[in-house]
């Protein structure tokens, strides 16, 4: 392996996504969500009601995909359809208040997992590491041309 700080980077980022799923098992043991729910409900939690057209467009997926993945959501009650709040033609997916709680109790988990991982780091470290996440990953949006909603 070569030693230049990308190489670096994408060997880390590899580690990173491997042991990613294993820092919080429970989660997965209980019944946790699965990346492409939690990926999709966290959009409409931030963007409010959408299409599956707008949902193909956020994120790249064509619309047979997000039509298996959305009715895997329904069939849990985790999103329902609504008619458009804006009164055009399609139907958009609004997250339900089953929805909303898992995704909480998911992220919940999640940050539970960072403060056992980052215990030892100063809270400057922390707050450096969350703004270079950030900045990376406002990056790749703006790359991509998909800029991810925050608030």
């Amino acid at each position: 392996m070569e030693d230049r700080p990308t190489h670096l980077i994408e060997f880390e980022t590899m580690l990173y996504e491997r042991f990613r799923h294993l820092a919080n098992p429970s989660a997965r043991r209980r019944g946790g969500l699965d990346r492409s729910a939690y990926l999709l409900l966290s959009r409409l939690q931030a963007e409010g009601p959408m299409s599956i057209g707008e949902l193909s467009d956020a994120f790249r997926l064509d619309v047979s995909t997000l039509n298996r993945q959305t009715a895997a959501m329904l069939k849990s009650d985790l999103v329902e359809r609504i008619p458009d709040p804006d009164g055009g033609i399609a139907r958009k997916f609004r997250i339900t208040a089953e929805g909303h709680d898992r995704l909480e109790e998911e992220r919940a988990a999640g940050v539970a997992s960072l403060d056992r991982v980052l215990a030892g780091w100063s809270a400057d470290d922390v707050a450096a590491f969350a703004g270079y996440l950030r900045r990376f990953n406002t990056d790749i949006e703006r790359l991509a041309g998909r800029p991810w909603p925050r608030g």
